[in-house]
């Protein structure tokens, strides 16, 4: 394939304590396997957070943003294009936010009081959008899933992190709700499996122009595989579920 790939989720050490790679790290990894860009999309203050509680809002907003400014020091010059995102967490349903700035969250401190449809109005009358993070990921520490089917602006339908069966589900759950469909890596350290991605026949040169094409439905949900781009909608064990999910769905 041709066109231009971006990477739409991906933490940082500096942000993330699940993190294990800083963001400047990220710039040459990605570029080598022929991606166009990243959207640096930290587990943000209600998650996985590396940010010390007690400190003044801001400051703990500067020190998130830190992932972020490190990998877009170092695309100066590359033509790499690194741009921000967060990943907002409830009670284990996440989701990525696109579309919204630094100075915006600094602005913004009471979006961590907001319940799941709160937050989305809000988000939606400031210019972003909220796409649902691997919808039906199982892991030993979540009691079960959940989804809420009335403010996805999209569905994450391709993490590289979780199983083909999980993905299928999330694929054929976007497919229910007719919202655009993302894919992203998840990444938290450099390595060498699968990675997600969406193909774009323009270069994507903002989150926001990210934000409105994905409104749009634009792009292609892909997978990096054995060193080259494969479409989702192409891989019928991610899009045609094999089994139920093992554990209670609850919708909001």
């Amino acid at each position: 394939m041709g066109a231009y790939i971006y990477e739409t989720h991906l933490h940082t050490s500096q942000a993330s304590k699940c993190g294990r790679a800083s963001g400047c790290k990220y710039v040459d990894y990605f570029i080598s396997r022929g991606y166009s860009g990243i959207i640096v999309t930290d587990h943000f203050l209600s998650g996985n957070t590396a940010i010390p509680q007690g400190l003044p809002w801001k400051e703990r907003i500067d020190l998130y943003a830190k992932g972020y400014e490190d990998a877009k020091r170092a695309s100066a010059g590359t033509g790499f294009n690194v741009m921000f995102g967060v990943e907002h967490n409830f009670e284990g349903d996440e989701f990525l936010i696109y579309g919204l700035g630094k100075e915006w969250y600094i602005d913004n401190s009471f979006i961590m009081e907001m319940e799941r449809r709160q937050l989305h109005d809000h988000v939606r009358s400031e210019g972003g959008i909220m796409v649902q993070a691997h919808p039906f990921r199982e892991r030993v520490y979540l009691p079960n899933i959940k989804l809420t089917d009335d403010i996805c602006d999209g569905v994450e339908v391709y993490n590289a992190e979780n199983s083909d069966n999980m993905n299928a589900l999330a694929f054929e759950y976007a497919k229910k709700l007719g919202v655009p469909m993302t894919s992203g890596s998840d990444i938290h350290r450099l390595h060498d499996r699968k990675l997600g991605g969406m193909l774009f026949e323009q270069e994507i040169l903002s989150v926001e122009e990210y934000r409105d094409a994905v409104l749009k439905g634009e792009g292609t949900p892909v997978v990096f595989d054995n060193g080259k781009f494969i479409r989702v909608s192409d891989l019928e064990e991610m899009t045609v579920p094999s089994a139920p999910p093992s554990v209670k769905v609850i919708h909001f």
